[in-house]
């Protein structure tokens, strides 16, 4: 499902702002699924579930627990996230969350353990919940139309 608002009606100009229906997962904190795909040591392919709130994963870092040395991941399909370049030992994630137009980097610390498995579910410590504002601040003047 999603909610339209109709931000500006300038003549035939209709500018239309996706909303999004906001998920909500009570007490769940975001989890990482290893995919079937991944090929330990060479190749680390996640999927993020219990997503919360109105908000899109548009950037996704790995790097071995401990370490600054961060390595981008690719969006592969979906919500799917991978990468060939994949850290040893047990691995933190940092990712980038928008919500509307603002984005936000959240780091979860110590999500996949150094004997990390395909097909397994991780606990990532963290719980996404923010909301997108109703309108972009340059264009919306706050009524509904």
């Amino acid at each position: 499902m999603h909610v339209f608002k109709l931000l500006t009606t300038k003549r035939s100009n209709f500018i239309w702002h996706e909303l999004g229906v906001p998920c909500d997962y009570k007490n769940k904190n975001l989890a990482v699924r290893v995919e079937e795909s991944s090929q330990k040591p060479n190749y680390l392919a996640i999927k993020f579930l219990y997503q919360g709130g109105q908000t899109e994963i548009v950037a996704v870092d790995v790097a071995q627990v401990g370490s600054s040395n961060w390595n981008f991941m690719s969006r592969n399909h979906g919500a799917v996230w991978d990468t060939s370049r994949v850290p040893t030992g047990p691995l933190q994630f940092r990712f980038v969350v928008t919500s509307g137009y603002d984005g936000k980097w959240i780091w979860a610390q110590k999500v996949l353990p150094a004997d990390w498995k395909n097909g397994l579910i991780y606990d990532s410590g963290v719980q996404i919940t923010d909301i997108a504002q109703e309108g972009c601040s340059s264009c919306d003047d706050g009524s509904w139309k």
